[in-house]
């Protein structure tokens, strides 16, 4: 690359990362997930990860694979179809640790670490189950006249973070277009290293661009790969919507059936696109 160039492949990242890491993976659910760069990684000997994600097929297609070691989440779902289902099998089968936290702890874990900061005191888990539940977790008490309790959310500190955006420059800068940023940015910044693939590379966003639409900054990121339609099967407003027909069909399709037509050994990316293309002209 040459300086100021951060481009890559999907291939050039998995090239960086290394068993037994902490990759975080932004996205929502079902909803603009790096699932090019996820399937990269599904195709790498990388293993035994401790991934932190607000969990969706990214989870489901890692563990399905055998790639976790512990997984830190505040759900794990389809969206439309509200439990992931290789998530929910690999669970069964206690293939994993799991450390389920509240959607708020999750995010201050997020802050906690891209403030390099060893937590952050939140009122979020106290009352609930989350606090039995992971009996590592600790509380603090104010110093000040209030006294008041919170739970010490410890920093969730990444090796790496994987994020997918609508449009990045070379530089690294990354925008969103549509509803909503899923805390891609604190993902980013609370990595040591973060990787950003994108539906489109562009030399600059434009005159009219909304400021607050660039979500991601070059200063925290490592890698941008353009990988269009690179969210499928989830969503990538405005792009693409959720590939419902499809997700149905992975959430209804025993994990190795699945697997040997849309993500065969020796496969890549294009190979993946191609099969979902097929699938669906026989839908027809």
């Amino acid at each position: 690359m040459t300086t100021g160039d951060k481009t890559m492949t999907p291939d050039d990242v998995v090239g960086r990362l290394r068993s037994g890491m902490t990759i975080g993976i932004g996205g929502w659910g079902s909803r603009r997930k790096p699932m090019a760069l996820v399937r990269a990684l599904l195709r790498s000997d990388v293993t035994d990860l401790t991934v932190v994600s607000y969990g969706g097929p990214d989870v489901g297609l890692l563990a399905a694979a055998g790639k976790i070691r512990k997984l830190v989440a505040a759900f794990v779902t389809l969206d439309s179809i509200p439990l992931e289902p290789n998530f929910r099998a690999a669970r069964q089968q206690g293939a994993f640790e799991l450390m389920e936290v509240d959607e708020a702890m999750f995010m201050w874990g997020l802050h906690a670490a891209a403030n390099r900061l060893p937590f952050l005191p939140v009122r979020a888990g106290i009352g609930s189950d989350v606090m039995r539940v992971n009996p590592g977790l600790r509380t603090v008490t104010s110093p000040y006249e209030d006294g008041e309790t919170f739970v010490a959310m410890p920093a969730l500190r990444l090796d790496a973070a994987l994020v997918h955006v609508n449009r990045a420059d070379r530089a690294g800068n990354g925008q969103y277009l549509g509803p909503d940023p899923y805390f891609d940015d604190l993902f980013c910044e609370a990595a040591d290293s973060a990787y950003v693939s994108c539906e489109q590379l562009v030399d600059d966003f434009g005159t009219t661009t909304v400021p607050q639409t660039l979500l991601v900054k070059r200063h925290s990121v490592t890698g941008v790969v353009e990988t269009p339609h690179g969210a499928h099967f989830t969503s990538c407003v405005p792009e693409y919507g959720r590939d419902e027909a499809f997700q149905k069909l992975y959430a209804s399709t025993p994990w190795p059936e699945f697997a040997e037509r849309f993500l065969p050994p020796g496969g890549d990316e294009k190979q993946y696109q191609s099969a979902v293309q097929a699938w669906h002209e026989e839908q027809k």
